[in-house]
């Protein structure tokens, strides 16, 4: 069974140093103890970096653990040579709270552009079911500009959706004279719509 590592924080700059180092080579072997000690070293000072960047006390204990969690799991990677531990830690936890905070943004700014999206979806809408209205007031317009036999076989035609066959059998006129009278029909429709060939 391991023992516990001693470690004080009230210790000298240099003895507190190189205290957390060895206490970092037993973490990187798995121990424990160690981490505990090294837990209740840096984890104050973790939590105090990290809520200075998220502000939000429930994501900064959140984003905390985390970054113990990572000290744990990356302790074989420490290097003292490139820094101490604490220096090592604060970098992490920097690093993850200014990823919580760009996360955290990003995902607002999803939240906006899906609203956006949705808004002018709607607008999208009215602005359609407008112009619907409007074309089938003009297309009404334009059908009372016809000849009575014209909006008869247009109707028929196109509301009904009869051939020119079943038009002229219902009009009990010649099929030749009904494909004039529409074909004049049609001319006037698209003159009158505005409509360009």
């Amino acid at each position: 069974m391991n023992q516990p590592v001693p470690f004080s924080t009230g210790r000298s700059g240099d003895r507190a140093r190189h205290d957390l180092t060895d206490v970092m080579q037993k973490v990187a072997q798995g121990d424990k103890q160690a981490f505990s000690a090294l837990y209740d070293a840096l984890a104050p000072m973790v939590f105090g970096i990290v809520i200075k960047v998220v502000r939000d006390r429930a994501q900064s204990e959140e984003v905390a653990q985390e970054v113990m969690v990572d000290l744990w799991r990356q302790a074989a990677r420490y290097r003292p040579e490139a820094g101490s531990v604490t220096t090592w830690a604060a970098t992490i936890a920097h690093r993850r709270a200014v990823d919580r905070v760009r996360s955290a943004q990003a995902a607002t700014d999803r939240e906006h552009a899906q609203a956006a999206r949705e808004h002018t979806t709607a607008f999208d809408e009215v602005v359609e079911q407008v112009e619907t209205r409007l074309d089938s007031e003009q297309v009404r317009r334009c059908l009372r500009g016809l000849t009575e036999l014209q909006r008869q076989a247009v109707t028929l035609a196109y509301y009904r959706g009869l051939t020119y066959r079943e038009v002229a059998e219902a009009l009990r006129i010649p099929l030749p004279t009904i494909k004039t009278r529409m074909r004049d029909g049609l001319i006037r429709l698209r003159d009158c719509m505005g409509v360009t060939t």
